[in-house]
């Protein structure tokens, strides 16, 4: 990790875009400031891509995404994306509706464990606008005991879940990302869909007259993904704009940003 004060005005402009979590990054104390506001703005008009990395519910994302000036936002640590679609916005997940009620359905019973373990926790007051895991306040509006908060995480891997723990929050999930992998899984995405968009509107008169079955080949070879997933949900590869660089802010470098790092070329 580096300062965001080292980084040099030449390697700064050769940055894409920026990475931002919400938490004690660009909120401060859970409110958006009008600096922070302004600041997202500023940094959209000077030609960035925005995108936010959050523990937050997707309810939230959708509202941010409608509202600020940002790409998407990958929500729920990883495992809910957020994009503008036209004049609204489009849901992503790694998997499909059916299985997403099965887990929901297992979060709903952990969720009665944890209750006959430590019945005093209490689930956070924005769980109703989430879809892929639950959270207990343990810092947020009230202060859970340390052993407390140990024996809800031993609950949820007793369950086959996951968990992962912030300064405010203690999340339980049966989805297999976390921030980092799903903010790639954003990326290669965009990246995918940028590629389908430049294919078909540079289509040779040639191609735009073969066949419908030769044409649907020629769009799949084109547009096909190189950030296939594997079962555990985690990803095998990336996928990125040429020179697309993308810089990253989150809690823990309180104010820092990490070096900007080149994504590998695309597998051609």
């Amino acid at each position: 990790m580096r300062a965001i004060a080292e980084l040099d005005p030449e390697r700064a402009r050769s940055l894409g875009g920026l990475l931002f979590d919400l938490d004690d990054t660009l909120l401060s104390h859970g409110a958006l400031t009008r600096t922070a506001y302004g600041a997202l703005w500023d940094l959209r008009d000077a030609g960035l891509r925005l995108v936010a990395v959050t523990g937050r519910p997707s309810g939230w994302g959708e509202v941010i995404a409608r509202q600020w000036p940002v790409d998407g936002v990958v929500t729920e640590n990883g495992a809910v994306h957020i994009v503008r679609d036209g004049a609204g916005v489009a849901r992503r997940e790694t998997c499909d509706d059916a299985e997403r009620r099965r887990r929901r359905i297992r979060l709903a019973q952990l969720v009665e464990d944890v209750r006959a373990i430590v019945p005093e926790a209490r689930l956070t007051d924005d769980v109703d606008a989430r879809r892929s895991d639950v959270t207990w306040d343990i810092g947020e509006r009230t202060r859970l005991p340390l052993e407390r908060v140990d024996a809800i995480a031993r609950a949820i891997v007793d369950a086959g879940a996951r968990t992962t723990r912030s300064s405010v929050h203690l999340h339980a999930t049966f989805d297999a990302d976390d921030k980092a992998s799903g903010a790639v899984a954003f990326l290669c995405a965009s990246s995918a869909k940028t590629r389908v968009g430049r294919s078909r509107a540079t289509r040779s008169p040639a191609t735009a007259g073969t066949t419908p079955r030769a044409s649907a080949r020629s769009t799949r070879r084109s547009a096909s993904p190189t950030c296939a997933r594997t079962s555990g949900g985690s990803p095998c590869g990336r996928a990125s704009s040429p020179g697309l660089r993308w810089a990253k802010a989150s809690r823990r470098s309180r104010g820092r940003s990490s070096p900007p790092v080149d994504p590998p070329p695309s597998r051609r």
